[in-house]
């Protein structure tokens, strides 16, 4: 009977212990998760690619990059560096629009799927083909991007004029209108592509190719020295020029108003004279922009492509305006 005993008493400390340490074990925990949430959270910064200028020490850009703590770090380089222009877009190209002068480059070579930088096109071979404009063409099932999955507004059954579709695609960068603008064109969206191909062909677009008239499809690829011919023949277009600057509009569709704002915001900035512009995105594109502007007192066209982040490609552009009407040296920059 004693033997039982010790035993039954053996194992009730065991017992007793397991049940003191998960106490332990348990308050070391609560504790290590009250101090961990007292700390603030880890931030992790996107790394930055930046080429330093020739001159000066490293030293000293890294000094520059430090006293912005909040922020672009490229506006402190700029900062440190005002005869410099510092981009995050992987291709850049401004060009004076009268001379044809390379004013700054940047990877214009360089071959790249250019999203909705299409639409420019698109709205050049409808109107070439002078199409009525207040025809009304009805949304469709075939209109819809069943490629990179985008929302639109436009809901099939919904009827526009041609007009309003070129004015949607060419502000707010609608996807459906310029897909209806391509099926409602005289032999369909495969004429329409042949069109696009045809017409860059004939402005000298060598590095262009277009698959479809949106520029969802990253087939659709060009050059920046391509994109500059692309903006130039566009701005002889009285209603492109419009179309593309106009801050707001507001449409009908299946007895609901639909407002639309420009894709790209600087065009409701009092201190940019833009007299053309588009923008771009798709994941292989990065974001892109195209304009033509008035800077520096020249007529010029501005190409940004592949740049990575929703706001870059409007921080080189103010970067590029910044550099041109306060320190950009008179020879074009490399």
């Amino acid at each position: 009977m004693e033997q039982p005993q010790r035993q039954l008493h053996h194992l009730e400390k065991i017992v007793a212990f397991f049940a003191l340490f998960a106490v332990v074990a348990l308050t070391v925990g609560f504790a290590q998760a009250q101090t961990i949430s007292k700390k603030k959270p880890t931030v992790v910064a996107k790394k930055v690619k930046v080429s330093y200028p020739a001159g000066g020490t490293a030293a000293a850009k890294r000094k520059a990059v430090a006293r912005t703590k909040q922020g672009d770090p490229l506006d402190a380089l700029q900062a440190a560096n005002p005869h410099q222009v510092f981009l995050h877009s992987s291709v850049a190209l401004v060009q004076d629009l009268a001379s044809g002068e390379t004013i700054l480059s940047k990877n214009t070579e360089a071959v790249l799927p250019i999203a909705s930088i299409t639409k420019l096109m698109t709205a050049m071979v409808t109107l070439d083909r002078d199409l009525d404009r207040e025809a009304r063409v009805v949304i469709s099932e075939d209109d819809m991007d069943h490629l990179k999955g985008t929302r639109s507004r436009l809901r099939p059954g919904g009827v526009l004029t041609r007009d309003e579709l070129l004015l949607l695609s060419l502000m707010a960068s609608e996807n459906r209108a310029a897909a209806a603008l391509a099926r409602t064109y005289p032999g369909g969206t495969e004429a329409f592509v042949l069109a696009m191909n045809a017409k860059a062909r004939s402005l000298g677009m060598a590095d262009t190719r277009y698959a479809d008239s949106t520029g969802l499809n990253a087939a659709n690829v060009s050059s920046a020295r391509d994109l500059a011919r692309l903006v130039q023949a566009a701005h002889q277009y009285p209603v492109i020029r419009e179309y593309s600057t106009r801050d707001a509009a507001e449409v009908n569709v299946l007895g609901q108003p639909l407002q639309y704002r420009n894709t790209n915001g600087l065009v409701r900035s009092a201190s940019w004279d833009i007299g053309l512009s588009k923008t771009g995105f798709i994941n292989e594109a990065g974001r892109c922009l195209v304009m033509q502007v008035r800077m520096a007192s020249k007529d010029l066209v501005v190409v940004l492509l592949d740049s990575w982040g929703k706001n870059s490609r409007i921080g080189d552009a103010n970067r590029i305006k910044k550099w041109l009407e306060t320190s950009a040296p008179a020879r074009p920059h490399g």
